[in-house]
């Protein structure tokens, strides 16, 4: 094998949401890594998820839209 093309494969302390660490082998720069999402906070596995109004989205660009072509209408008159 080649030397010196290989990432640094070394131990990492995996801190997560609620405060539980643990140790793993990773390729990742740090000593430490500090997880804002896990799967103990994410909302997919929490049940807590926000549903989108796709539809009141979906009227407002319409509205605009409208306004738009009305604007383009009087322009090319």
């Amino acid at each position: 094998m080649k030397k010196a093309i290989h990432p640094f494969y070394h131990v990492v302390e995996v801190h997560q949401t609620d405060g539980t660490t643990f140790k793993t082998r990773s390729c990742y720069k740090g000593d430490k890594m500090v997880l804002d999402i896990d799967s103990k906070s994410h909302p997919f596995f929490t049940g807590k998820q926000m549903l989108v109004d796709t539809a009141g989205r979906v009227e407002r660009f319409n509205k605009r839209f409208e306004r738009t072509k009305q604007i383009k209408e009087v322009r090319s008159n």
